[in-house]
């Protein structure tokens, strides 16, 4: 993630924008290992098929902290001041070489004073965030691909 320049960047600015104290760690083992070590929690987990993380956190924070949530309490989760998030990675076969791929995000505020906060600072940083989702498609892309021709197909 952090090796595509544009998105190291974005992380950049955004971390100079809040006064962050510390940078985004790099991202070294695959986003899903990354975000684990950062704290987000696994929701769901069906190798080949789906992957949920969910996670508690105050975004509009320079240093945001993530804490997970367990599965049995996610929906209930009531905190003040946070959010909840939940990102979804789900795959579909529809071919014998073409696969559906596609990521959801959603964020609940667990009161108005954190639905308030989020909302400013989704107008502020949100187009980077989906700026990094556009630019992080091709690569994703580019390692399936690699890793099917790496397993004998095709």
């Amino acid at each position: 993630m952090q090796s595509i320049p544009l998105v190291h960047a974005i992380f950049w600015l955004r971390s100079k924008a809040l006064r962050a104290k510390s940078a985004a760690p790099a991202l070294g083992a695959g986003l899903v290992a990354y975000t684990r070590s950062i704290g987000w929690g696994v929701l769901v987990d069906e190798p080949d098929r789906a992957y949920v993380a969910g996670a508690a956190c105050q975004p509009w924070q320079a240093d945001v902290v993530f804490s997970p949530i367990p599965v049995e309490d996610f929906a209930a989760y009531a905190e003040p001041g946070r959010v909840k998030i939940a990102w979804s990675l789900e795959t579909e076969p529809i071919g014998p070489a073409l696969t559906r791929l596609a990521s959801e995000t959603r964020v609940v505020a667990t009161d108005e004073d954190a639905r308030a906060r989020f909302r400013r600072y989704w107008r502020i940083f949100g187009v980077g965030i989906l700026t990094i989702r556009w630019f992080l498609l091709p690569g994703v892309r580019r390692e399936a691909e690699r890793r099917w021709r790496s397993h004998g197909a095709g």
